[in-house]
């Protein structure tokens, strides 16, 4: 058996070309005739994890006795039998701690083994690893199905950069990566882990409510915002999602703690406390410095996520029985609607039956007498509507624009009001409101868990078909035809800001006026891109305007 006190290798570790990384060096375990180069691999990978694995030892045991050696020679057979059967050994390192962990349970479960070995029986070590129902702490739950999703070298070099506090050069030389190439796969590393995280959430959600919650939650937590009020509400109520914004606020900081938690729950603290790049420099990671180190009150993400989650709410508030009331139907929506739509955001069939009717002109319904015609009763807060409009939100003085180029999946906002092409909608009489900087594509509030982007335009008897189709209320609020009791409106009412369906409120923010668009020249144009002319807008089915 190893000395359980080896000195430290180099690092990054000898070789840092292919051959020396840890995965080529498991390779001759793997049916290999030279048993002499075999035991250099094997020597050479005990050489690179013992410390810290006999370090999480003896923390899970709560004693430095010679059991931790034999924990740990232990889990180096375990492990390495697993490499010699093709296991990958690309993460070794939190690979061997959590068999470190199990190996610890298993021999603390075991009354004969417990008898001969006394250190397993500590509350604070074994005794207590044997009790603990689950190894994943239940607010970390998302966070560790996420982190073992990764592919093996993101899970390496988030540890040992995260976690273990190591310069790059360390898993760069581990994977027989070039260090610049691991900078740019940590990157990518973070980007996937967290998208991890929003993914788990919603596939484990427990109702439909958190599924609908999944990107409100994310997006605000992404982009340093103010969450929602129905959102917060929502926590309030849900300690699911609650967990949730926890581990996701991480991701603002620091991930090392999130890590080590989700993968080995028992003694994480401790193990990130013992690691020599944290003892010195409080956290010697390669982005540590970007980061500021954790700090607080000094505007970096860890105080971001500070802010953060002081805003998230208590199980104790309750929810005000106002909200709840507004979460109901109000009877008659769609009767009224109907009776809004003959006047209000209505294109007329002549603009995509292959007539040569303007899309930009006006298609309100006249008198006999070239008047226009009278507005039905409850509609006179709204202007009768031309077949292209552009949509004012009341709150913010606003208008509802598409995100960079209109493409299915592009986002929505908001922005000052002007004649450009992305703020130009049609309403037709089936509910679609479409979009004429591409009239194949239509507003989509279902597609991305409730924030609004742009979703191609399903036909009537579509599966999809209501996600893309709105009720119009007299009060100028946009309801979704697959829930109506929420309504479209913004995040905030600041210039940028994105679209979203939240629980129906009546407020200035819910509702939208629609204005009839110029038909000056120019009008349907994109700013510094090339537009068709108000006669060359491409209608449905290959036809023009």
């Amino acid at each position: 058996m190893p000395t359980p006190h080896p000195p430290r290798p180099p690092y990054p570790p000898p070789g840092g070309d292919p051959g020396e990384s840890d995965e080529s060096l498991a390779a001759p375990l793997r049916g290999s005739p030279e048993g002499e180069v075999a035991a250099h691999s094997v020597a050479l990978l005990m050489a690179r994890h013992w410390q810290p694995v006999y370090d999480y030892a003896v923390i899970c045991l709560a004693s430095s006795a010679q059991v931790a050696a034999m924990v740990t020679g232990t889990a180096f057979h375990r492990t390495l039998n697993r490499l010699a059967f093709g296991e990958s050994a690309v993460a070794l390192r939190p690979a061997l701690l959590v068999t470190v962990r199990d190996t610890i349970r298993e021999w603390s479960g075991d009354d004969r083994i417990s008898a001969v070995l006394p250190a397993l029986q500590k509350p604070a070590g074994g005794r207590g690893l044997r009790a603990a129902t689950s190894m994943t702490p239940e607010n970390r739950v998302l966070a560790e199905r996420a982190f073992q999703a990764l592919p093996a070298a993101a899970r390496c070099l988030l540890w040992h950069v995260e976690v273990e506090a190591d310069p790059l050069s360390v898993p760069a030389g581990l994977l027989g990566m070039d260090t610049d190439l691991a900078s740019a796969a940590l990157e990518q590393a973070r980007d996937t882990f967290r998208k991890g995280c929003v993914h788990a959430h919603r596939e484990l959600a427990p109702t439909q409510d958190c599924r609908f919650y999944n990107r409100l939650l994310d997006v605000p937590i992404r982009r340093g915002g103010t969450l929602l009020p129905d959102v917060q509400e929502h926590l309030a109520e849900c300690r699911y999602c609650r967990n949730a914004a926890d581990q996701l606020s991480h991701f603002e900081g620091p991930l090392g703690p999130l890590i080590a938690e989700a993968v080995l729950g028992w003694g994480a603290r401790r193990y990130l406390d013992s690691r020599p790049g944290r003892s010195s420099h409080g956290s010697r990671g390669g982005r540590a410095g970007r980061r500021g180190g954790g700090r607080r009150g000094d505007g970096t993400r860890a105080d971001r996520r500070h802010r953060l989650l002081s805003r998230i709410p208590l199980p104790a508030r309750r929810v005000p029985d106002a909200l709840r009331s507004s979460r109901a139907l109000l009877s008659g929506v769609g009767a009224v609607s109907a009776g809004v739509l003959a006047t209000v955001l209505i294109i007329s069939a002549s603009s995509y039956d292959g007539g040569q009717a303007d899309p930009a002109g006006s298609n309100s319904a006249a008198g006999s007498d070239g008047t226009a015609s009278v507005t039905p009763p409850g509609t006179a807060g709204l202007p009768t509507a031309p077949g292209v409009t552009r949509l004012r939100n009341a709150g913010a003085d606003l208008c509802l624009d598409i995100r960079d180029l209109p493409k299915e999946g592009a986002g929505t906002k908001l922005a000052e009001c002007s004649t450009v092409w992305t703020q130009q909608w049609t309403y037709e009489d089936d509910g679609l409101l479409r979009s004429v900087a591409d009239p194949g594509l239509c507003l989509d509030s279902h597609k991305d868990a409730g924030v609004v982007v742009l979703g191609s335009c399903a036909d009537e008897d579509a599966e999809r078909g209501d996600d893309v189709r709105y009720d119009l209320t007299v009060q100028g609020e946009l309801l979704p035809r697959w829930d109506e009791r929420l309504a479209v409106a913004a995040t905030n009412d600041d210039p940028d800001a994105d679209l979203v369906v939240k629980v129906r409120d009546r407020s200035d923010d819910q509702r939208w006026q629609p204005e009839p668009m110029p038909t000056t020249a120019g009008s349907l144009s994109i700013e510094e891109q090339d537009a068709p002319t108000a006669r060359q807008v491409t209608l449905p089915h290959g036809r023009t305007a």
